[in-house]
């Protein structure tokens, strides 16, 4: 039956606060507005009841300021479990050691190369904020873990990063250190695919000894998994980090509440084109779950998205 409900025209104001904008979203029939306006609603669900919520993340977020949004779902308690790539450790421990810059989608790659500069998107990563710094914090670091036992579970490691990386001078913007003192678990699937992942290997040239428990740190979460009353999640973009959530998700049923964020097209067939009504096809989200797609980037939507929640 056709919706009878009729389009409003946005109010602004000097005075209008995110959440009053976000709320007249849902009377706009505005495309990605009122999916905004949805979102917003089932992570206030979400955190209205008993429900483990997930959040996973690719690492490039984590180079630019967003990472400051992530931190702030952390710190009100907006999440309970992290589920991303090697590059967020990485990225979370250079900025805290050194800077990231800006930089322009259209600048001459070689000529950056040439200039020992690195590009993600329109941040710009010199080699001087990147590999050397975190192999100078990374490898005292690994030291002085093996020397209190050989055998590690991964996400205990990244724990014991966000401890130490809370005593930095920046310590108040690190993501790890945020986790840390929240207590959040983070989970790595790909730990490898990554300059801290290299150090692990590099460490372990020397210390064969030193051991990564992956499949005991699988038995924590399936531990989380199958402990929780209800789960949901917030996936931006996709890969493993969302695989890896809604896999796991898949042996309870399926989450509840879901929502993700991607700038990906549904026709390439990748798991960040992929909306979540597909994950309902394969018993990941429940069928009768709180659901919803937003086509954009996360740079600029889950700001706004979160400041609706906690205002």
């Amino acid at each position: 039956m056709m919706d009878r409900k009729p389009v409003k025209d946005i109010e602004l104001s000097a005075h209008n606060s995110v959440s009053e904008l976000v709320e007249q979203f849902a009377e706009t029939g505005g495309f990605l507005s009122v999916k905004i306006n949805k979102a917003s609603k089932i992570i206030k669900d979400m955190n209205a009841k008993k429900c483990t919520k997930f959040l996973s993340f690719p690492a490039n977020v984590i180079a630019t300021g967003t990472r400051g949004a992530i931190r702030t779902m952390i710190d009100r308690d907006l999440v309970d479990v992290i589920v991303t790539t090697c590059g967020t450790l990485d990225h979370d421990l250079a900025r805290l050691l050194t800077d990231y810059y800006h930089g322009d989608f259209n600048m001459d790659d070689a000529e950056l190369r040439d200039k020992g500069v690195n590009r993600l998107g329109n941040v710009l990563v010199p080699d001087t904020s990147y590999g050397v710094p975190i192999e100078k914090w990374m490898q005292p670091f690994l030291k002085e873990i093996y020397n209190e036992k050989e055998r590690w579970v991964p996400c205990e490691i990244w724990r014991e990063m966000g401890i130490r990386m809370s005593k930095e001078e920046r310590g108040s913007q690190s993501l790890l250190a945020k986790c840390a003192e929240k207590n959040v678990p983070v989970f790595v699937p790909g730990l490898t695919d990554g300059s801290i992942g290299s150090q692990l290997w590099q460490f372990w040239q020397d210390k064969r000894e030193f051991t990564l428990d992956i499949l005991q740190e699988q038995h924590k979460l399936s531990d989380i998994i199958y402990e929780a009353e209800e789960t949901g999640a917030l996936m931006i973009g996709g890969g493993i980090s969302k695989h890896h959530t809604i896999w796991w998700n898949q042996f309870r049923g399926g989450l509840d509440y879901a929502v993700q964020i991607t700038t990906a097209p549904e026709w390439d067939g990748s798991l960040s084109g992929a909306r979540v009504k597909e994950a309902v096809s394969w018993g990941k989200v429940k069928h009768e779950a709180e659901h919803v797609t937003l086509e954009g980037d996360a740079t600029v939507i889950l700001p706004i998205l979160i400041s609706s929640v906690i205002e």
